[in-house]
């Protein structure tokens, strides 16, 4: 797959919490070429500082060449990007790293927690090109109402059942994102994850309990996403070796992954 480095121009800014933005850039090229679960690196400043680029999953694409990415200020970097206003142009490189693949079970489970729930809406797309609305839910996990309540009805736009669960209760269920999965009954599911590594984890646990299929999407500090600083690895199920969650990943088998 084709990797491209593009001055993408930044056609519209979304602030949805204090801390939480959403940016749609011109980007035809990566967009064209993009898959779910796929990444693009950004520099998040007009100059050489912060000298590295930060990574942010392709939440979704459109037509006219549009690539959206969501994103929380947690450091220096996304607090510079989130300043940025449309007209602006952003380097980007992508897409980057393996995706997510279409399972061939009966029900399809995406399950994303606070900001990772960011890759879901591109992948809930692709698969109601192959799946009726009714084999696909959507669950939802985050601490408030404010950082999932948009995105909860972008999922619902698509005619797709979705459950939210809040740790303070202002959305669906009180508690976590993990506790919608466990009463859920089919004998034929995959379950697409994303999220803090202590949700995946828990997510993994309880699909191989069930005997589902699980597909995880992996957070982690990356410094150049072509796996040359060797900085993003990975211990392996089998406990022989590593895997470097920017080429081989982000997203993994949840059996691939040794779930320390």
């Amino acid at each position: 797959m084709q990797i491209y480095q593009q001055k993408a121009e930044i056609l519209r800014t979304e602030k949805f919490t204090g801390d939480i933005y959403r940016f749609s850039l011109k980007a035809p090229d990566i967009a064209a070429e993009a898959r779910p679960g796929q990444f693009v690196m950004v520099r998040t400043g007009e100059g050489m500082d912060p000298l590295l680029r930060r990574p942010f999953s392709v939440h979704q694409v459109a037509e006219g060449g549009l690539v959206q990415i969501l994103f929380k200020i947690v450091g220096r970097g996304t607090q510079l990007l989130s300043r940025m206003q449309s007209g602006k142009y952003l380097d980007v490189l992508g897409p980057l790293g393996q995706g997510f693949t279409n399972g061939e079970n009966n029900q399809h489970f995406l399950v994303g927690g606070g900001i990772g729930i960011a890759p879901l809406l591109f992948l809930a797309k692709q698969l109601l090109k192959r799946n009726e609305p009714s084999a696909i839910k959507v669950l939802l996990g985050a601490r408030t109402e404010d950082e999932i309540g948009i995105l909860a009805e972008d999922f619902g736009s698509m005619g797709l059942e979705v459950l939210s669960a809040t740790e303070d209760g202002s959305l669906g269920q009180k508690g976590l994102v993990t506790d919608l999965l466990v009463p859920i009954n089919e004998t034929r599911a995959t379950v697409y994850g994303c999220g803090p590594y202590p949700m995946l984890r828990v997510v993994a646990g309880i699909c191989h309990t069930k005997g589902w299929g699980c597909q995880v999407s992996l957070e982690t500090i990356m410094a150049c996403g072509l796996a040359a600083c060797l900085g993003c690895t990975v211990l392996r199920s089998d406990l022989k070796g590593y895997v470097h969650v920017c080429k081989d990943g982000p997203v993994f088998n949840a059996d691939e992954v040794a779930w320390l």
